[in-house]
């Protein structure tokens, strides 16, 4: 049995949620308060030296943290896993992207909104968040255009990845209705076979 630590409204750890659901494998899900600061306990740093959720742990005690690596691991030898390389090599591109470029603008600008009060002084970085958060859904807007999913026109890896802020990008302060390519993706990804939803509670 697969063992994955997260918190639930988190969009890196739905990625394995999403995942491990569609490939229908078994798993126990252990809840992390991170926002209280579970993962900085000495029992979960002993499991991670980096105090951050997701982390995978399987049977034999082998540990792996980092989503996407996870998500590497989890689909390789599956359909979510390309066999070409350079597949595979455009689905790292695109997984490297939603850690470098989408995610610290996107996913940090959800953190202050929904999670922030009001008054709290990193409310004074969500101009810089939204315009960088914008920046992203320009590049994959252009490049949805006229694909159904990001590589090789199948749904994989990649589109799992950069699903997980984006279908809750409102909740940063972000409008899609100016990403027509975007949204139909995001219709898209949501219909395919075994898709769940972002667990938001225990």
């Amino acid at each position: 049995m697969l063992t994955v630590y997260g918190n639930r409204t988190s969009g890196n750890c739905y990625k394995l949620q999403l995942l491990l659901d569609q490939l229908d494998r078994p798993y126990a899900w252990v809840d992390v308060d991170s926002a209280n600061s579970e993962t900085q306990t000495e029992a979960f740093l002993a499991r991670n030296a980096n105090g951050k959720v997701p982390l995978l742990e399987l049977d034999d005690g082998r540990r792996l943290a980092e989503s996407n690596a996870i998500a590497c691991f989890l689909a390789e030898g599956t359909w979510m896993w390309p066999g070409d390389a350079w597949e595979r090599a455009q689905t790292l591109q695109w997984l490297f992207f939603e850690q470098y470029s989408h995610e610290p603008y996107i996913a940090v600008a959800r953190f202050i909104e929904r999670f922030l009060p009001a008054h709290h002084a990193r409310h004074a970085d969500l101009p810089r968040l939204v315009t960088g958060g914008k920046k992203a859904l320009a590049v994959m807007e252009s490049h949805l255009a006229g694909r159904s999913f990001f590589v090789g026109e199948r749904y994989g890896v990649a589109d799992i990845a950069l699903y997980a802020y984006t279908h809750c990008a409102r909740e940063g302060g972000f409008d899609l209705s100016s990403y027509p390519a975007v949204n139909a993706w995001l219709d898209r990804v949501a219909a395919q076979p075994g898709h769940t939803s972002m667990r938001q509670h225990a």
